[in-house]
């Protein structure tokens, strides 16, 4: 059993202040100024954060090796709970993302995260094949594509993005050129340049181009240039298979002012609460687009709207300060670490932190589509919480262990 003295205390500090914050302004965000009351998320949340804190000293006394062991099964439970999910899930605006167990709604896409990072982990710490192997990248490919294809049948684009995301940064870290993934990106640039054939064309050109100029082998050359011209041929149709609500929120990402009373509305409404923070905010229980209920999802999505609002740009700067320390802290970590599955649960939980706050944060601001993806620690939601005081708990594992090899 690991001594409390023993770990990392300034890591679990920085990420419990996040988490009591999140409390607060849960309980800011749904108060209500008439009555003088709040709803009960609040403390909702603070029983949810206490499961957490005991499920992450468990996390942290459980062996290394016991998790590296059990990766590929706990992969397998993540996908028997994702596709249990889509036929008996609890259903909200039109999208079934979670269980119903008692109390707490169990979101099978958190579940499936840290099942991928471990088992991505152990297999890119593991395998043998160069890192430019075709069939390296296609087999850690398939154990991310699996439960991200499952989550985006929910639909639940923000979290399917959240697993693109970790497989990226993990090719990365376990050797990739980082020219090799510009080539792995590409037919998602080819799916964007064929809304119109003048640019898809364009693109091609330059894509050829750029293969002679870096020679990546025959093989690779193929399948880069076929896997282009497949996803800009099914562009319309991967178009006509979003949901309407995913269509609308990429339109009104560009274009806020497109429908701002209905699909626009959020957006502005965040962004009219920041800029009213000016620099020091409006005070504790003071915002008025979440007292007087014009920030929609103030709880959950836009909850560092509620924080720029009350306490302005100091206080969200304090905020964006201690997500940096973290970050600096997971990369510190992975870096040092002499196993390279241990430096990889590193990394990986690191990327998927630094992945949620960039995202939710641009979502504040209009710089990023609305795609419900939670602000680690602070957003409403059980599961969320428990996920990320998990990675919280593999940060500390992988310091306290990082001798090992």
């Amino acid at each position: 059993m690991i001594a409390l003295r023993h770990i990392n205390l300034r890591l679990v500090a920085a990420a419990l202040f996040l988490s009591l914050l999140g409390v607060m302004l849960i309980y800011s965000a749904r108060y209500d100024a008439i009555s003088g009351s709040s709803s009960t998320h609040f403390a909702r949340q603070f029983l949810w954060l206490l499961m957490a804190l005991g499920l992450f000293y468990a996390f942290i006394n459980t062996p290394l090796r016991l998790i590296d062991f059990s990766a590929y099964p706990l992969l397998g439970i993540s996908v028997i709970l994702l596709i249990v999910v889509l036929f008996f899930g609890y259903s909200k605006t039109g999208a079934a993302r979670a269980l119903a167990l008692g109390p707490l709604n169990l979101t099978p896409s958190d579940v499936g995260k840290i099942a991928v990072l471990i088992a991505l982990s152990r297999f890119l710490a593991y395998t043998k094949r160069p890192p430019e192997s075709i069939w390296r990248l296609a087999i850690s490919g398939l154990l991310v594509g699996i439960p991200a294809i499952l989550v985006m049948r929910q639909p639940d684009l923000g979290s399917s993005l959240v697993f693109v995301a970790l497989l990226f940064s993990m090719w990365y870290w376990s050797g990739l050129n980082p020219l090799y993934l510009l080539l792995i990106i590409s037919p998602l640039v080819s799916l964007l340049a064929a809304f119109h054939w003048v640019t898809w064309v364009i693109y091609l050109t330059l894509l050829v181009l750029f293969l002679l100029f870096l020679r990546p082998g025959l093989l690779f050359g193929i399948v880069t240039v076929v896997a282009n011209l497949a996803f800009g041929i099914i562009t319309p149709f991967f178009w006509n298979s979003l949901a309407e609500y995913q269509k609308l929120r990429i339109l009104i990402f560009l274009d806020p002012g497109r429908d701002p009373n209905k699909a626009g509305y959020q957006i502005i409404q965040s962004k009219i609460a920041v800029g009213s923070g000016g620099i020091i905010g409006k005070g504790y229980l003071g915002g008025s687009q979440s007292q007087l209920e014009f920030l929609p999802e103030r709880h959950t999505d836009f909850i560092f709207s509620v924080l720029a609002e009350e306490f302005g740009f100091i206080g969200a700067m304090v905020v964006v300060g201690v997500f940096a320390y973290i970050i600096y802290k997971g990369i510190n970590i992975a870096l040092r670490c002499r196993s390279k599955f241990t430096s990889n649960l590193a990394w990986g939980a690191t990327t998927i932190i630094f992945f949620q706050f960039f995202i939710n944060i641009g979502m504040t601001f209009g710089l990023t589509p609305v795609t419900g993806v939670p602000l680690p620690f602070l957003s409403y939601g059980g599961t969320s919480l428990i996920f990320f005081w998990s990675l919280i708990g593999l940060l500390v594992l992988a310091d306290y262990y990082w001798t090992e090899y």
